[in-house]
């Protein structure tokens, strides 16, 4: 009998964790205590996604595929199980849950993006339900995608507020389920970069595409509104200004370089995956920027079309992405000016590409 593969899910949280071992060194015993709660729950998430890896997702029957999201919230009730009891949207009394109602929105907004704008069948083509459970573990700090659902924490109240407030947070996490079923890209180095920059624009485009933003009016932020007032920051990343998004005496300062020649060489974090994924960020933010107009359309369709290519694959370093991009762009618009600004953008992070 022939073992059944199933793609696997990148073990991933929204937050980093250099910014939460950076809290860890907190004086303060509650900050150091929430920290290693957290790390100690991601811990557990690592296990739960290599066994659903193993197991695959629920199949959704062809006759139950449509153009409408399949999305249930459930209350984990500050426990740390998932998926919890289920919540009613709509339900008298519910609609005053915030949480589970910004939960829902973002689950729809996600999928109307990949719907409306590229086609796609929520994530993985071919239906499946967009879950997330709400109030995981007490005062958690992170939110992931556990190769099968959404699941927020409601932050500390000290250094983050609730997961579900920002909407690219949403469209960050699923967005790696959507690599997870397309080019499947290795979690370490280069390509672990490129699958948190990927997850990066897509968050981003999610937000822009339900605000119905400008490439010039957006704000290019990951996690804007996450901090509370005591953070010195305005996100957990920016795809305009990589390494500018929060410089605080306790979660330290952005890392992120923005070009190639920053590239920071580490052993932490799978290889510095949340930290040099501002490389290709910024070069998507340039060419966004460039092009102008909605940066869903043509900017994201190149993005898209070579994430769901088959040419590119798990082990694809920034140069590789980047000249499957200019192809996808020939391919999709010619000879014309979208060649010419994947062609400069990155050039503008200093990765050359005929």
């Amino acid at each position: 009998m022939n073992a059944v593969m199933h793609p696997v899910a990148p073990v991933c949280a929204v937050i980093p964790p250099h910014i939460l071992e950076r809290l860890l060194e907190s004086e303060d015993p509650v900050v150091t205590a929430r920290a290693r709660r957290t790390l100690e729950h991601d811990a557990v998430h690592r296990t739960r996604r290599q066994i659903a890896t193993v197991c695959g997702p629920t199949a959704v029957p062809a006759s139950e595929v449509s153009g409408t999201p399949r999305c249930t919230i459930y209350d984990a009730a500050h426990q740390k199980r998932a998926p919890g009891a289920e919540i009613h949207i709509g339900t008298a009394g519910v609609l005053a849950d915030d949480t589970a109602v910004r939960a829902h929105a973002g689950l729809t907004a996600t999928f109307d993006l990949y719907s409306k704008v590229y086609g796609r069948r929520s994530i993985d083509d071919a239906g499946l339900p967009l879950n997330a459970t709400v109030r995981y573990g007490e005062k958690y700090n992170n939110a992931f995608w556990d190769g099968e659902q959404m699941v927020f924490g409601d932050g500390d109240g000290g250094h983050f507020r609730d997961f579900t407030i920002p909407l690219d947070i949403v469209g960050h996490e699923l967005a790696h389920g959507v690599t997870q079923y397309t080019a499947n890209l290795k979690y370490f180095g280069q390509p672990g970069a490129l699958n948190e920059s990927v997850s990066d624009v897509f968050g981003s485009l999610v937000k822009q595409y339900a605000l119905g933003q400008t490439a010039d009016q957006a704000d290019w932020l990951i996690g804007s509104g996450l901090f509370t007032p005591a953070v010195a920051g305005k996100g957990l990343r920016s795809l305009a200004a990589p390494g500018t998004a929060y410089d605080d005496p306790q979660l330290g300062k952005d890392p992120q370089p923005a070009v190639m020649d920053d590239y920071v060489q580490t052993s932490r974090d799978n290889g510095g995956v949340h930290i040099n994924s501002g490389i290709p960020n910024h070069a998507f933010y340039h060419l966004a920027t460039t092009l102008g107009g909605h940066a869903w359309e043509r900017a994201g369709m190149i993005w898209y079309t070579t994430l769901t290519s088959s040419a590119l694959a798990p082990g694809a370093g920034f140069t590789d992405f980047a000249q499957l991009t200019a192809a996808t762009a020939r391919t999709l618009y010619g000879d014309g000016e979208e060649v010419q600004a994947v062609l400069d953008a990155w050039q503008n992070v200093r990765i050359t590409i005929s």
